[in-house]
């Protein structure tokens, strides 16, 4: 039994709409995935920041314990 030219038509007009989905789904996955490594780029300079501020602050501590140390040494 050949499917007659309505059931084609229809059968043709669900893969049209399941091609459009897919279509839709990967555009709207690739924009995700760009904006998740936009992002990931953006805390890992923030992390690098916080890491240098740290070191800075660790520095100055060191030295203030220094100064401190010296005076009660003398």
């Amino acid at each position: 039994m050949e499917p007659t030219p309505v059931q084609e038509a229809d059968s043709l007009a669900a893969l049209e709409e399941r091609i459009q989905q897919t279509a839709e789904l990967v555009a709207r996955l690739r924009r995700e995935r760009d904006a998740a490594l936009a992002e990931t780029a953006r805390l890992a300079q923030e992390l690098a920041d916080l890491r240098a501020e740290r070191a800075q602050v660790r520095a100055r501590v060191e030295k203030l314990l220094g100064q401190i140390d010296a005076l009660t040494a003398g």
